[in-house]
């Protein structure tokens, strides 16, 4: 314990406002050589302490890294340490850039430190504090692997600094990080230092979310900040927190009378005894409410009644679209008229996005006076020099610069890199006031806002469109309200027609969001272990994985419950004993005469499903069939067959009368599908082209415009009749079958099966969660020995090994198998950067399109690739591996065409594909050549480094950190 934390007071003092109770608490534990694990709301300080660690490392001679899960918010990071300690002493190292990396203090992401760990870089010495923002990001499928490794792999003189988004498990986290890391401190904080209202907007009225009665003479405190959350923390039976009454009234009278009688009668419980206002903010500008900003019925305009005030069943109408849900344009007016501005509305759609901004700009809305406006075009126009001029339209840059300048802008991962950039800093300096954004803002990037607006709680996930969860609702909300600049925050859901507003207070009032381990073995990770460690002791560090904690203490509830089923079971086994014979015997025969039972209409399920799979194998271009039920049902023609892979069911691609292109699966044919015509499909067709897709749909229900009758299903015999007849003998024979009790029994006898089984359910998944991890890692090594990466029983890597221990890519064996064979030998440098692209590209969604090849010779190695990926998944499917994805080529032609010199616009015509998706792949295109260069072949190494050249060029070098 250190008395006075010299340190921590040299950090405050040099700050202009107080630390908080938490950041001081974990200050101190840094200061005392503690590792610390902060979890608070976004926007809370929780980088303060990470701040404190680099202050630290400054002032004692050592070394602090700084390390976040994505390059935007490394550089974001990075900028915001210079201008405190000075470019000299701040350094960045991600995928593309490299500035002063040799500095006490280098920002980076986790990805660059796990690489720099394996490699053993130089740069590690006198590293003192690892500051691993966004700790939660360990729970993603993708990447957050690293973050484990990362953890696990520190040197123990190293202390780590963990901050996380608000998790309901923090403290398991952190008994995990006292456990490899050594003394870890907790501080969970759930204060937000600038309180969150939470509303819904019908029409163009403001609503709160929740009112809250107390019982005495207080009275109410409607729609008080955070009202659901922090209702939940107050003790005593006298505090209720329900959903606005005038909220329901206005959307009960939008929708129309009837349906929601009943339904809030029953879930309000009092009723309406204590009825809320419309929110009423005001411009506070900062400082709070200003005029109109009461409630007691004041209008939102400062007027008692009229539109915004008390009557909130009537004042929604006014400016409204149908249904009840306002326009863009007037969402923005209203939040300006209201004060609430700066905001930003989450779209969960690119499109959507852009479309925003072009709403805005048709509607001669400006948001900032002119004379800002042209400094931020200014700011445009010197950021964006590096471009080609010819290029300028192509990335959208003129409603991009013209909303710039009205202040308003789109932000998303299809926009240049650039772009977003610019955004972030003119926002975040209050020179835009509205910004339209997807949910990848979220992960992270500090752009607070005194407004965030919710247009949908619908989101797509790349297959399916979801309902966004508790977690991901505290989130994108958490960007409302600026610390030292807002009283408080504004977070604003547009009502649409059919949104229950219980469901949105459900997410408003939510606290249960566990961090989920994402952790698995991979083949880099296995054979950089076993050269540092050998097998043996890279297993039993596998072993200390949050995945592996996790699967431990879930092991610890099973066993309980196992032994507690196995005492329940002796009670039942005593309560069905028959005097005249053996009843376990004999309810054996009845539980396996049910059993055959369902079997036989799962096998009849199973041959319509086989017989399914075979009609999609057998469908041939230009097809024409009709999917029977679903959101696409109707007619639909094939552009693109597919046979199925070893484990997957053929799903050739289709377009549909409504002209979307989509993949055909078992899900939308439950029986054998056939072909009802055929017509011609042209022989270029694209089907990422909108225009190609429509006319095809048009020739489609030209060609077949009536409804054929629906096709008879066979039925097929379960084979199972003898067999129950046997049974059912020898049920009738047994001596219990004339037992006066005997369905007394029986129903004990089916209470003791159905334990049984859910007991012999609980032990398996024992056996398989103890040692997971591990006993993956195994068959990792075994797969490896036998494909000559690893050696002598997998204690040694080999030379093949040690060429995949430096491929850091998701289809890393695959990369060096295909090195090995020497597929990619004789490429050129754009053919080498093409197909590069096959083990990069991972399309947004589901496009079934053969792709177009730019040359024999990318069309000759990617063919080879994917005979041995086939292999590859073969071998992978036979050891119970996770399987490695299959190349997408997807990319091949745009990215062959972009490293042989053409401009962007000729690379880009003809796909649905966004600047900024082919800038990021294009970047990940040139990680894994910069790997390919150190691969061992001479020749292969000049050819990357041509290809990295050819590749980094226009747009995609614009963004680099000078």
């Amino acid at each position: 314990m250190i008395p006075t934390w010299p340190q921590l007071q040299a950090f405050s003092a040099a700050l202009d406002f107080p630390l908080d109770d938490f950041q001081v608490e974990a200050c101190r534990a840094v200061e005392e050589g503690r590792g610390v694990l902060v979890a608070a709301p976004t926007g809370a300080g929780k980088t303060v302490v990470g701040e404190f660690a680099v202050h630290l490392a400054l002032a004692t001679g050592r070394k602090a890294f700084y390390t976040t899960p994505i390059k935007a918010l490394s550089n974001q990071k990075y900028a915001d340490l210079v201008r405190v300690h000075g470019a000299d002493r701040v350094g960045l190292l991600t995928g593309d850039s490299s500035v002063n990396g040799e500095a006490p203090i280098v920002v980076m992401t986790t990805e660059v430190l796990r690489n720099m760990m394996y490699a053993g870089s130089s740069t590690l010495r006198g590293l003192g504090w690892v500051v691993m923002d966004e700790v939660h990001y360990l729970a993603d499928r993708f990447r957050g692997a690293v973050w484990e490794e990362v953890i696990i792999h520190l040197p123990a003189d190293v202390s780590v600094v963990s901050l996380s988004a608000t998790v309901s498990n923090a403290e398991e986290f952190g008994a995990w990080l006292g456990e490899v890391r050594g003394d870890t401190e907790v501080i969970v904080s759930e204060h937000r230092p600038v309180p969150l209202w939470q509303h819904m907007m019908v029409g163009q009225t403001l609503f709160d979310l929740f009112v809250e009665e107390v019982d005495g003479p207080a009275g109410p405190n409607n729609g008080r900040p955070d009202a659901g959350r922090q209702a939940a923390e107050r003790r005593g039976p006298s505090v209720e927190v329900s959903v606005n009454p005038d909220l329901v009234h206005a959307i009960r009278g939008s929708e129309g009378r009837g349906a929601w009688d009943s339904h809030w009668s029953s879930s309000n419980g009092r009723g309406g005894r204590h009825r809320g206002r419309p929110a009423g903010r005001g411009r506070d500008d900062g400082r709070g409410r200003g005029k109109g900003g009461g409630h007691g019925g004041t209008g939102h305009d400062g007027r008692s009644g009229g539109p915004g005030g008390g009557d909130g069943g009537r004042a929604f109408a006014r400016g409204s679209r149908p249904g009840g849900g306002a326009s863009r344009v007037e969402v923005i007016e209203r939040l300006e008229r209201e004060g609430l501005l700066p905001a930003i509305t989450f779209i969960f759609s690119r499109a959507g996005c852009d479309a925003a901004v072009g709403q805005l700009l048709s509607g001669g809305m400006r948001l900032i006076d002119e004379r800002e406006g042209e400094r931020n075009r200014r700011v445009v126009e010197e950021r964006i020099q590096g471009l080609a001029d010819e290029d300028l339209s192509v990335l959208g840059y003129w409603d991009f610069v013209d909303g710039i300048a009205r202040g308003f802008a789109a932000h998303h991962a299809g926009m240049l890199p650039t772009f977003r950039e610019i955004v972030e800093e003119l926002f975040t300096a209050g020179r835009i006031k509205a910004v339209f954004a997807t949910e990848t803002l979220a992960l992270g990037i500090n752009m607070p806002a005194r407004t965030v607006v919710l247009e949908k709680l619908v989101k797509f996930n790349g297959e399916n469109h979801v309902d966004i969860s508790p977690a991901e609702y505290t989130q994108l909300t958490g960007r409302a309200g600026r610390r030292g600049i807002d009283i408080e925050g504004h977070a604003v859901v547009l009502w649409n027609r059919g949104l229950d507003p219980a469901a949105v207070a459900g997410l408003a009032s939510t606290r249960t969001y566990p961090l989920r381990s994402s952790f698995r073995p991979t083949y880099n990770m296995a054979v950089n272990l076993v050269r540092q460690f050998g097998r043996g002791t890279a297993r039993d560090i596998l072993e200390t994985s949050f995945a592996q904690f996790q699967a431990d203490r879930a092991v610890v509830g099973f066993v309980r419950t196992v032994r507690r089923n196995e005492e329940a079971l002796a009670g039942y086994e005593e309560s069905m004993r028959c005097h005249l014979g053996d009843f376990r015997e004999y309810a054996a025969l009845r539980d396996e005469i049910r059993t055959i039972e369902k079997e036989g209409a799962r096998s009849r399920s199973a041959s319509m499903r086989a017989a399914a799979a075979i009609s999609l194998e057998t469908l041939k271009i230009g097809d024409i069939v009709r999917i029977p039920a679903g959101r696409h049902s109707g007619l639909a023609v094939v552009v693109m067959p597919n046979r199925g892979g070893k484990g997957e069911a053929a799903s050739p691609s289709v377009v549909t009368e409504d002209h979307q292109l989509r993949r055909l699966t078992l899900h939308d044919v439950p029986g054998p599908i056939e072909p009802l015509g055929s017509m011609r499909v042209p022989k270029q067709f694209n089907g990422r082209n909108p225009k190609a897709r429509r006319d095809l749909a048009a020739t489609l229900r030209a060609t077949l415009p009536f409804d054929p009758p629906p096709r008879r299903q066979a039925v097929v015999d379960d084979g199972g009749d003898a067999r129950i007849d046997e049974l059912r003998r020898r049920m009738r024979a047994h001596p219990c079958h004339q037992c006066p009790h005997r369905e007394e029994h029986a129903r004990w006898a089916e209470r003791w099966w159905r334990l049984r089984r859910e007991t012999d359910g609980l032990q398996r998944k024992i056996d398989g969660r103890t040692n997971s991890v591990a006993k993956t890692f195994d068959r990792i090594c075994d797969l490896l020995v036998d494909l000559g990466y690893l050696a002598d029983a997998g204690e040694t890597v080999t030379p093949d090994g040690d060429r995949l221990r430096r491929l850091y890519t998701e289809k890393d064996l695959l990369a060096a198998e295909s090195l090995r064979a020497g597929l990619w030998t004789a490429l050129d440098a754009p053919s080498l950067a093409a197909v590069v692209s096959t083990l990069v590209h991972e399309p947004r969604r589901e496009e079934g399109l053969a792709p177009r090849w730019p040359n024999d010779d990318v069309r000759d190695a990617y063919d080879r690739m994917i005979d041995l990926w086939s292999r590859l998944e073969d071998a992978e499917g036979a050891l119970a591996l996770p399987r490695t994805g299959m190349p997408d080529g997807g990319l091949a032609w745009a990215v062959h065409r972009w490293a042989s010199g053409q401009r962007l616009e000729d690379v880009l015509r003809g796909t649905d594909l966004a600047a900024g998706d082919f800038v990021r792949r294009c970047k990940q295109v040139i990680d894994l050549l910069g790997q390919l260069q150190d691969a061992g072949d001479v020749h292969l190494g000049a050819t990357a480094r041509a290809a990295t050249t050819a590749v980094m060029r226009g747009v995609v070098a614009a963004d680099r950190i000078d």
